[in-house]
């Protein structure tokens, strides 16, 4: 049995609508908010631990390295959480249409964006 279908499996090719889109990239910000945690949660106890511990901390913020890490988590936690709100308002029965979909998910880019930059004005 021959089938003449087509195959496409160049996937630089492939055209995702603006909602496939955010739905990959949440589930890719919720790997780098899982990640991140851990990198949060050394701070966060390398800075209670004691006042050396709290301005060896104070130190790292010096490194450009690590205040992109710190801007790259806190973009990624403020991705996560917008398109979570938009996913959960979906599980309501909003937005289920693709045109209002395609709205709500560029409107979560925009926001994301205003988060991501207020996001480096508090880390540089």
């Amino acid at each position: 049995m021959h089938k003449n279908r087509p195959k496409n499996l160049d996937l630089a090719t492939v055209k995702f609508p603006i909602t496939a889109t955010a739905s990959i990239l949440h589930r890719v910000s919720g790997i780098i908010v899982f990640i991140s945690l851990a990198i949060f949660m050394f701070l966060l106890n390398l800075s209670l631990s004691s006042a050396l511990g709290f301005h060896q901390v104070l130190g790292y913020f010096d490194n450009l390295f690590i205040e992109f890490i710190m801007w790259g988590a806190l973009t990624g936690l403020a991705y996560h959480m917008v398109f979570g709100v938009r996913h959960m308002i979906q599980d309501l029965g909003f937005w289920e249409e693709m045109e209002s979909a395609s709205t709500s998910a560029r409107y979560g880019f925009v926001l994301t964006f205003i988060l991501s930059v207020l996001a480096g004005v508090l880390v540089w």
